[in-house]
């Protein structure tokens, strides 16, 4: 829960003061916009309306799963369990990679970075949803929620990227394996890491400042378990076109590209695969790329189901429900993925018990 901790900190001490420049310069800017607009009528539009009417939200209401009170110990055992779950799986992962030195390679490089993505993503949403459910409240405020759409964001971005990269080094290991440690060398997988960082960070930070334009009615609910992007922009009562398109925009470019890599990737992959002669050297070389392909089938096999399931329902619970297959699920699933068949996690994990259990046996 330290991750929820340090967030609760930002949100409490989020800079009031920069967030009221920017709201204004917003909305001048919109004021301005309305007041020219060669239609008479949409300045009396409730869209586009003087946000002075709506500047008194303050705090926003999660509403989550179910307000049936007899549910909620379920429902705070259930997703306490799965974090959890979620976070030692994946910081055995990393851990692994950290203390064997033969893991000290560009796959699990690129998997402990996944692995600590998915601890931070996870805390971004689901400590505050326990702590709302233990505390029997629904209270998000104003800032918490936007330091928390920013986390996600960045969190949720820099999973695709990862798993991008991960993509394009199977690619390389399989394609390319005599050239693989001097394509694949220290510098370049830094670099990888390092620009998926500043991208995944700055397009996080553009998201935020968007939404900080926004003005909302004087009592917003949120059908979610935590602050959605696209669900705020829905309760906004000010224009919302730039935050829909720079969204929609986001998502193209950020979400649709990455998996345009990955799929070339694993086009070349399956190419090298089927000019391997034998049938033992081509399982060896699918082996090595199936648990990346099954994480990144779940990934975007609950995200695009979460997309399709909400445009069909039009149900924002049945949307809410449906995140948490990407959210949480997903994460919670994937050292699972990446541990069970793979023999150097395995040794790895049971050569750093050993040691520490000799250690605190001779301490």
């Amino acid at each position: 829960m330290l991750f929820a901790s340090v967030l609760e900190v930002t949100s409490t001490t989020w800079n009031q003061a920069m967030i009221h420049e920017f709201q204004s310069f917003f909305w001048d800017y919109q004021r301005n916009q309305n007041s020219s607009s060669i239609f008479p009528c949409a300045a009396s539009h409730p869209q586009h309306m003087d946000p002075g009417n709506y500047t008194g939200i303050s705090e926003f209401q999660l509403l989550g799963f179910s307000e049936k009170p007899e549910l909620q110990p379920l429902l705070f055992g259930l997703f306490l369990s799965m974090y959890l779950i979620t976070a030692f799986g994946n910081l055995l992962i990393i851990l692994a990679v950290g203390s064997d030195s033969h893991l000290h390679t560009p796959m699990y490089f690129f998997l402990s970075n996944l692995s600590l993505v998915d601890i931070c993503s996870t805390s971004t949403t689901v400590p505050k949803m326990l702590i709302n459910i233990k505390t029997e409240s629904k209270v998000i405020t104003y800032a918490g929620c936007v330091t928390q759409i920013n986390f996600f964001i960045l969190f949720a971005v820099l999973d695709v990227f990862l798993l991008a990269v991960m993509a394009y080094d199977r690619l390389v290991a399989i394609c390319h394996p005599l050239h693989y440690t001097v394509i694949m060398n220290p510098r370049l997988c830094g670099l990888l890491v390092l620009v998926s960082w500043v991208i995944c960070t700055l397009h996080s930070l553009l998201q935020t400042l968007m939404v900080l334009r926004l003005s909302f009615c004087t009592e917003v609910e949120l059908p979610h378990f935590f602050c959605e992007l696209n669900q705020i922009i829905q309760l906004a009562c000010s224009d919302t076109f730039l935050n829909d398109m720079m969204m929609n925009f986001g998502i193209v470019l950020l979400g649709v590209a990455p998996l345009a890599g990955i799929l070339y990737s694993y086009s070349k992959i399956v190419s090298s695969i089927l000019r391997i002669s034998s049938a033992q050297g081509k399982y060896k070389a699918f082996s090595t790329c199936a648990s990346h392909l099954s994480v990144v089938s779940l990934f975007y096999c609950t995200s695009l189901g979460v997309y399709f399931s909400s445009a069909a329902t039009q149900s924002s619970h049945a949307s809410a429900v449906a995140s948490v297959m990407y959210t949480v699920v997903t994460p919670m699933l994937n050292p699972f993925i990446y541990s069970l068949r793979n023999r150097d996690i395995k040794r790895a994990l049971k050569a750093f018990f050993v040691k520490e259990t000799l250690h605190g046996q001779l301490s």
